[in-house]
């Protein structure tokens, strides 16, 4: 009897909304007979006489509007004020709003005399400034529930700060005055240059990212060699003095750009033009230019692994979209990664890199593409961890992945399109995130001139075909070869020799 009555409950929680949460309960018209005996028919499985019509609502229920098919995003306004300084943003429906702050400076505009001061501004960010002690900026901050970062790369400093769209006033205004009005404190940046010094000590201990510094100051020659990190020998000359002198020669208006996500346009530029139409319109000092050589960097470090990278040049960088954005679809479709992956085929498990190469070599730890792209150059390549006594063989194999690629009709169409869908949704879901459209209105403006919609760069990555991927990669083949090696690399191939395998 029990079991009846369970099975008959579940039956009729599933056709008749037993929830509580359902409008309308049945089609069957009224009946005028009267009802029969309640709780007992429904336990006996007798059906009721009497149910309300799905097509009568309910009294005192209000529909909520039904949400729209489709929501056209906000679109991205800029102004230039008369100093130079371009404001710009995009509204959102979103209730917070990142704010961010971005430089055309970056470790490329160091002269020997303030080596390092990109890696130091970097950490000096959000700290005194001439109106606020940094207690009183963390307070701030703290009180309105934000988040602030800085980042410097070769080419930008970025600063950004997000929070709930109420408090852009006071966000807009904390972020104008750490940018411009730093006190750069004698004892401030004493404690930040030791910070500094473990940042160098904990670098030195991690392989690939000694081996990505060591690609761009092997690889180049001139500005573009400038490491991200200070050097130690850097840190005996940073103070004060230098950051000042440094801000001062880059910080101008025409270099910098106010880029907002979730703020209307109109009272960003209400809030912040004040604030910064009277910064100094200096015109700015020539572009560095990237002058790439190739060459060859290695560092006896702990036996029994060997890590090395293979890096080739594609010029233009961003200034020649189509080129930049065939090289981030290569690198999807290469792939690669660690020798055990945990997440199934998202993690990278179809690619070239992964099929080819980890899935047949146990002796190799990690082998993946990798890619870096500025404004005016790029490199790409492939990055690998292996036993010392299997470096030679890796070296062979990543040769080889690099001439089949570059060889027309060795990429089929499913692993073309896959990769192209794959670059496709990395970007969508970048673009997610509030900081990240910040940045790249920044960045953008910063190095074209204007913000191109998400759609132009997917119309570009659709148009690549298997040629295009085959010519980009015989046009980084014909560049000079950059080659990097750390760990246990007494026994690797000379330069010349692998450089010969590639033609």
């Amino acid at each position: 009897m029990f079991r009846t009555a369970t099975s008959r409950a579940r039956s009729l929680k599933g056709r008749t909304g037993y929830k509580g949460c359902a409008r309308y309960a049945t089609v069957s018209p009224v009946s005028t007979k009267p009802a029969s005996a309640g709780f007992f028919s429904w336990l006996t499985g007798e059906k009721s006489s009497s149910l309300t019509p799905l097509g009568l609502p309910l009294e005192n229920v209000t529909l909520p509007p039904p949400l729209p098919d489709y929501v056209e995003p906000g679109k991205t306004r800029v102004t230039t004020l008369a100093n130079g300084l371009k404001i710009a943003s995009e509204t959102s429906a979103n209730p917070a709003a990142s704010i961010g702050l971005y430089v055309n400076c970056g470790s490329i505009y160091e002269t020997p005399a303030s080596y390092g001061a990109t890696h130091l501004l970097e950490r000096m960010a959000f700290k005194s400034t001439t109106n606020r002690s940094h207690l009183r900026v963390v307070r701030e901050v703290e009180a309105i529930g934000g988040n602030i970062t800085a980042s410097g790369s070769r080419e930008h400093m970025s600063y950004t700060y997000d929070g709930l769209k109420t408090y852009v006033p006071r966000m807009v205004e904390l972020l104008v005055d750490c940018v411009r009005n730093p006190a750069f404190l004698d004892w401030e940046v004493s404690e930040q240059l030791r910070k500094m010094s473990d940042d160098i000590s904990e670098a030195s201990k991690n392989p690939l990212h000694l081996l990505s510094e060591a690609i761009h100051s092997t690889g180049y020659s001139g500005p573009y060699a400038n490491a991200l990190l200070a050097s130690e020998s850097a840190l005996t000359h940073l103070n004060s003095g230098v950051l000042e002198n440094f801000v001062a020669q880059n910080y101008t208006a025409s270099r910098m750009v106010l880029a907002a996500s979730g703020v209307d346009h109109d009272k960003l530029l209400e809030y912040a033009e004040p604030l910064l139409s009277d910064l100094p319109n200096v015109s700015p000092p020539s572009v560095p230019k990237a002058v790439y050589t190739g060459g060859d960097y290695r560092r006896q470090g702990d036996s029994g692994a060997t890590h090395f990278a293979l890096a080739f040049e594609l010029p233009g960088g961003w200034v020649k979209e189509k080129d930049a954005m065939t090289l981030t679809v290569l690198q999807m479709l290469m792939g690669g990664g660690g020798s055990f992956s945990a997440g199934g085929p998202g993690k990278g498990m179809y690619s070239r890199l992964y099929l080819n190469v980890l899935n047949e070599n146990p002796q190799i730890q990690s082998f993946s593409a990798f890619s870096s792209v500025s404004n005016h150059t790029g490199l790409f390549g492939i990055q690998a961890t292996t036993a010392s006594d299997f470096a030679i063989n890796a070296i062979d194999i990543a040769v080889r992945e690099l001439m089949a690629v570059a060889t027309p009709g060795q990429v089929d169409k499913v692993q073309l399109d896959r990769a192209k869908q794959s670059t496709k949704t990395a970007f969508l879901m970048n673009l997610e995130s509030r900081m990240v459209v910040s940045e790249d209105i920044g960045k953008q403006i910063l190095t074209q001139g204007e913000r191109k919609p998400v759609d132009h760069y997917l119309k570009i990555v659709e148009e690549i075909t298997a040629q295009d991927i085959a010519k980009t990669v015989q046009k980084l083949l014909s560049s000079p070869l950059t080659m990097a090696s750390y760990g246990d690399v007494l026994h690797l191939p000379s330069y010349d020799s692998v450089s010969r395998l590639f033609h």
